[in-house]
């Protein structure tokens, strides 16, 4: 997996062997960046990369020009992985890895964050109701978004909170994005 743009571009990132960890593809990587062009500025964004895996995604924003990516992820093979791909491209001024669980970050989270990627297993039974957290905690700045890759099966409607899209289907994989609702 390469890092597809950026000061980064080209650079090979690791991650763990076994099936633990589904890195986003640099299909879904590129879509989901040149959606997030047309719609906000990355220069020095703060970013929030939850179930960070290998770090594919804050890395890539920070290849970008994002000023901060904090990674939070349970495994400790992924972030001894994620650790290694920091160090080697020598970010570690800009980012923070939290190994924790990510209901736990969220419990005690601050942002506001301008840029969440959300990359739960797709067994995880918390995704449906992981933008009401994120977003009853503040944690999205105004102009902000978030996006979730997540299965087909699970979809999301807006909220007082939140508005969902677009939505970009990758075959069995789902990206949605989200704003916060302008009834806030």
């Amino acid at each position: 997996m390469r890092v597809t743009t950026g000061i980064y571009k080209g650079r090979v990132l690791r991650t763990v062997d076994d099936l633990s960890v589904r890195p986003a593809t640099d299909r879904v990587r590129q879509t989901i960046f040149n959606v997030l062009t047309h719609r906000m500025v990355m220069e020095d964004c703060r970013v929030l990369d939850l179930f960070a895996g290998s770090g594919s995604l804050g890395i890539e924003a920070l290849s970008r020009g994002a000023a901060h990516a904090t990674f939070v992820e349970s495994g400790t093979d992924a972030v001894g992985w994620l650790e290694a791909n920091v160090e080697m491209l020598g970010c570690e001024e800009q980012t923070s890895i939290l190994q924790m669980d990510a209901q736990h970050f969220l419990q005690q989270a601050r942002g506001p964050f301008d840029l969440i990627f959300v990359d739960p297993p797709y067994a995880y039974a918390g995704t449906p109701g992981l933008p009401e957290q994120i977003f009853s905690r503040g944690l999205l700045s105004p102009e902000g978004y978030m996006l979730i890759e997540h299965a087909k099966d699970i979809t999301f409607t807006s909220t007082p909170l939140y508005t969902v899209g677009p939505v970009k289907p990758f075959g069995r994989t789902i990206v949605t994005f989200f704003t916060r609702s302008t009834e806030q």
